[in-house]
């Protein structure tokens, strides 16, 4: 609720509201008969600005003299050392060979959900790696699917849940797989 005080009318619907259900701390319904009315609406007529809710008005920054917002790549210094020396131990193992790329789709997010349903860490995505770039920009040819992966991920109903996207430890498939790292359930 903001720290501005209830009209009348809304006063009124609270103090219905109230009447209709059994409140679970008596107190409360003390505080409610305490609060002040304010003596008039407010204008919402005009413009909407940081002062009609409260706030303090700031100037518009131009964009060339913004500076970018710092952002964390999702992991800490642990996970780094173990994902660079191959000490991580995906959860899952998700092979792509062999599909198309609307089946690699479907798998990969069916695969996201069951993982973050069932509260892994990590997943080893096997894709594939492209033999040169001629292949890689036609449609079904070698590394298509793994370029489409990052775009796939992007777009996820899933997206939330990533922390990261690796390219994996030799021991684990190398250019040609990824680690998947999900974010710890809160």
């Amino acid at each position: 609720m903001s720290d501005r005080p209830l009209t009348a009318g809304e006063k009124a619907l609270w103090q219905k509201f109230i009447e209709s259900v059994e409140p679970i701390d008596p107190g409360r319904v003390k505080r409610v008969e305490s609060l002040p009315v304010a003596k008039r609406p407010r204008d919402l007529s005009g413009p909407i600005t940081a002062e009609s809710f409260g706030g303090k008005s700031t100037k518009a920054v131009p964009l060339r003299d913004q500076k970018p917002v710092p952002t964390r790549h999702g992991l800490d210094g642990g996970w780094d050392r173990r994902l660079a020396k191959g000490m991580v131990q995906p959860d899952v193992t998700v092979d792509l060979h062999g599909y198309t790329l609307s089946s690699a789709h479907g798998r990969l997010d069916s695969a996201l959900e069951l993982s973050i349903a069932a509260g892994h860490r990590a997943i080893l995505l096997i894709t594939g790696k492209a033999r040169n770039d001629d292949e890689r920009r036609r449609e079904g040819g070698r590394g298509a699917i793994r370029a489409a992966i990052s775009d796939w991920l992007a777009a996820s109903r899933h997206h939330a849940h990533i922390a990261t996207v690796r390219r994996a430890h030799p021991r684990h498939g190398g250019a040609g797989a990824l680690y998947i790292i999900l974010r710890r359930r809160r």
